[in-house]
Formats: structure tokens, C-alpha cells, sequence
């Protein structure tokens, strides 16, 4: 089953990554984030990447210039997620064939992260709109659009978003901090995912 997650595994250093995403992966979480600001992030896409790019869709988050983007790129990243919505960052995304999804909270940004060519949208932070916010803005955007909530949105209440017309999630501290065990974020994902599983019916 392909569940709509985003694993955001904010401050992973290399030496614990490929044992995390091994086990994300195992439990159905097949996307995997990096943001830049963890330690040497590069080097957890690329090895995340070597391991299990042909089973998982692995890249980065916080994404912020058109030189973050060629580098996760020559590091075998195939998704770029940023806090907020540049243009160029988008159309290089692009460029390179990997999946685009720039964080927006307005119809503005939204509209113009579409233009830009993004794949998708964040919905960054989800918990400022709300799900009624977010499902007002729903109703304006083409209905193919692919709608996120990061921020704000887990397993406690992931109805409330599908219901807003929200497609699916990124999950960062609720499923992985930095010194979690193994063990620890594979009974995170389980139960996000058993929880994604049952909002979703």
C-alpha cells in the first residue's frame, strides 16, 4: 500500500540513517526527508539513497537555494521539500527531475508554487490554517492538486485533515528525534501508520 507519508527525520546523523530508514521502510513509510540542517545531511540522502533507492523515494528538506538542489541531486536525492516557496528553487527541482514540494500557508503561494511547476504543496505550518483553513483553500485549487499538512497535522488527528481534502502528511518529531532508538521510531511509524490506515477507510 502506497500511504501519502513523508518521514522528516530532522538532525538524523549518517551513522544512525540507513538503520532508521531500514526500518521506516519496513513498517510502510516509503519517503524519506533529510532536512539540510541535520548533521552532514548529504551524506545520509546519498547513503539512504545507495541502499534503498529503488524500494523508497528519498531527498531532502529545508531546501532554500538552487545550489541546495544540485547537491542533493548529485547525492541521489529524488525529492525536494522547502519551508517556503521559491521560484527558482522549484524550476531547478524541475530541471533535474525530481519531485517539488515547496511549503505555502496562502491561496497566493499556492497559486504561484503550482505555476512554478511544484508537484505538490506543504502546507507549512498546517496548525496556523487549521483544518477548516485548509479546506477553505481546498475548494479554490485545481482538484488534482496534492495538498500536505506539515506542522501541526499526526496520527491524533489526521481525520480532521483528510476530511479538509488534505492528500497526505509530513511527520517529523513524532515519529523520529534525534537519539531515538531503532526500536523507538519502528513503534512510532507502526503506529502512524496504523493510524494513517484507519483515517484513510
Amino acid at each position: 500500500m502506497n500511504r501519502n507519508i513523508i518521514a522528516i527525520l530532522r538532525g538524523i546523523a549518517p551513522d544512525d540513517a540507513k538503520a532508521i530508514g531500514e526500518a521506516l521502510i519496513e513498517t510502510g513509510i516509503t519517503t524519506i526527508e533529510i532536512p539540510l540542517n541535520s548533521p552532514r545531511p548529504l551524506e545520509s540522502i546519498a547513503l539512504l539513497a545507495k541502499a534503498f533507492g529503488s524500494v523508497a523515494t528519498i531527498g531532502a528538506g529545508t531546501v532554500l537555494s538552487v545550489q541546495h538542489v544540485r547537491e542533493v541531486a548529485s547525492a541521489g536525492g529524488r525529492i525536494i521539500v522547502s519551508p517556503s516557496f521559491d521560484a527558482e528553487v522549484v524550476q531547478e527541482t524541475k530541471s533535474l527531475n525530481m519531485a517539488s514540494w515547496p511549503g505555502v500557508l496562502s491561496p497566493t503561494e499556492c497559486f504561484a508554487a503550482l505555476k512554478a511547476g511544484a508537484d505538490g504543496l506543504k502546507i507549512f505550518p498546517c496548525s496556523v490554517l487549521g483544518p477548516s483553513g485548509v479546506k477553505a483553500i481546498r475548494a479554490v485549487l485545481p482538484p488534482e492538486t496534492s495538498v500536505y499538512a506539515v506542522g501541526g497535522a499526526g496520527p491524533a488527528n489526521f481525520a480532521d485533515w483528510i476530511a479538509a481534502g488534505v492528500n497526505g502528511f509530513g511527520i517529523g518529531t513524532a515519529l523520529y528525534q534525534p537519539g531515538h532508538s531503532v526500536a523507538q521510531v519502528r513503534q512510532a511509524a507502526a503506529d502512524i501508520v496504523r493510524a494513517y490506515d484507519a483515517a484513510s477507510r
